[in-house]
């Protein structure tokens, strides 16, 4: 290290000629001034003509000795590029190390000059730090973290990534807790969620960032139910009613496995429904009571997601859907095919499946008068042949139900008996359920 340290001196020759107090004017004073100005000249004259000219460098030095910080921030600016390119052509590490610990002061030095820079200079110190002390996650974690205390929404994406990544590996090495990472993580998500990306190429780049935190996060397995329940119980319980922390909460334990069954998920999501309330966390409500076999309140939040104003016709069409499902697993009939007649009326690919209920409803369907017992499977064949029609995924399993409720139509000789004919036209009402059908034998 005492190497590194002198290589890195004898690269910016002198640091001890700069006396940011001492000065009088831009370009120092006196002789300093004259030096200042010539070797400004000298390096910039080459240094437009190739960056990695030695002379360049040879006289970037010496500018770099004699001026002020206030006689050109270029100075940093330029210095930086020179230094970077000699990185990428230096083979000894002991100098290459030297000439990153330079690359990284320099970048200290324009804070200290032009400070009203400091998201530029921090951001381009953070993705220096990433390409030259990656095998080094302390330093990275430390100084990266320095980073996003300093600039807080301004941070790069890419910074936010490497820093997640360097602390999951000192968690991995019990340098920090799963409290330490999830605190992180929260963090560094809420400056995600805050970016106002300039164009198409930077929203592009902070959502695949932003894709490689979650599933690092994920793969830590620092967000277990276990973890979670644990660190985030006691708060929860001391403040229900705080929607930030609801929030929170659901989003952390949709990253985790099996995840969404627990007490504190349904707390936090009914919490979150209650302050904040909108058709998606009803819906999100229902599934979750649903689960837990909470029929009443699972009916309830999924008529709520139903009524809101906020949904547009394809969500109400899966909504319908969902009801219809729903109702006839838990036999409410009835409901359930009014539910399925109006995912049919507003279809968005759901109208097969939805006629497919409807067939099961009325194949099952309790008809106590001896016609709508025959009838009830004449108006099943009519909502299979419809899905049928509906969807074409559906069709071999709309063909099997056809041909298994065919069995029980009637003789011709029977159907004359009630005053019936082979295609005449009937309405069938039993269990709650209206159709009119066509009379059917075998």
């Amino acid at each position: 290290m005492k190497r590194i340290a002198f290589i890195a001196a004898a690269l910016l020759s002198v640091f001890s000629g700069w006396n940011m107090s001492a000065q009088t004017s831009k370009y120092g004073h006196g002789e300093d001034s004259l030096n200042c100005l010539k070797y400004l000249s000298f390096y910039t004259e080459r240094f437009k003509k190739d960056e990695k000219d030695p002379m360049a460098l040879s006289n970037w030095r010496h500018a770099y000795k004699w001026c002020p910080p206030t006689a050109s921030e270029n100075i940093f600016v330029n210095g930086t590029k020179m230094m970077t390119n000699l990185y990428r052509t230096t083979k000894d590490k002991e100098y290459r190390a030297a000439i990153a610990d330079t690359i990284l002061m320099l970048q200290d030095q324009r804070l200290a000059a032009y400070p009203k820079k400091k998201t530029t200079i921090l951001n381009n110190k953070g993705q220096y730090i990433i390409n030259y002390y990656s095998s080094d996650v302390n330093y990275m974690y430390e100084n990266l973290l320095g980073i996003t205390d300093e600039l807080g929404n301004a941070t790069k994406s890419n910074i936010l990534s490497a820093l997640i990544q360097s602390s999951v590996a000192l968690y991995r090495e019990e340098k920090l807790s799963a409290d330490d990472i999830i605190a992180l993580y929260e963090k560094v998500s809420g400056i995600l969620d805050a970016a106002n990306p300039r164009n198409e190429k930077e929203a592009a780049s902070i959502a695949e960032d932003k894709e490689k935190i979650e599933s690092m996060f994920a793969a830590s397995k620092v967000a277990s139910c276990e973890n979670l329940i644990a660190i985030f119980g006691p708060r929860f319980e001391a403040d229900p009613e705080n929607l930030a922390l609801a929030s929170k909460i659901i989003s952390l334990m949709n990253t985790a496995d099996d995840c969404a069954s627990n007490d504190l998920y349904l707390k936090a999501v009914t919490t979150k429904y209650k302050l904040d309330p909108s058709h998606g966390s009803a819906f999100g409500l229902y599934r979750l009571n649903a689960a837990r076999g909470n029929v009443a309140d699972a009916g309830k939040y999924l008529q709520e997601a139903i009524d809101s104003e906020e949904s547009d016709d394809a969500t109400d069409a899966q909504y319908w859907y969902e009801m219809a499902t729903f109702c006839y697993k838990n036999g409410m009939r009835a409901k359930a095919y009014e539910a399925a007649k109006k995912a049919v009326d507003l279809d968005f690919g759901y109208a097969g499946k939805a006629y497919m209920i409807m067939g099961n409803l009325w194949s099952s369907a309790p008809c106590e008068d001896v016609v709508n017992k025959y009838a009830r499977y004449w108006a099943a064949v009519d909502c299979y042949q419809k899905a049928r029609t509906a969807d074409a995924s559906l069709a071999e399993d709309a063909t099997a139900s056809i041909s298994s409720v065919s069995r029980y139509f009637p003789e011709a000789a029977e159907a004359f008996m009630y005053d019936l004919t082979k295609g005449q036209s009937y309405t069938v009402s039993c269990g709650g359920m209206t159709a009119t059908t066509t009379v059917r034998v075998q």
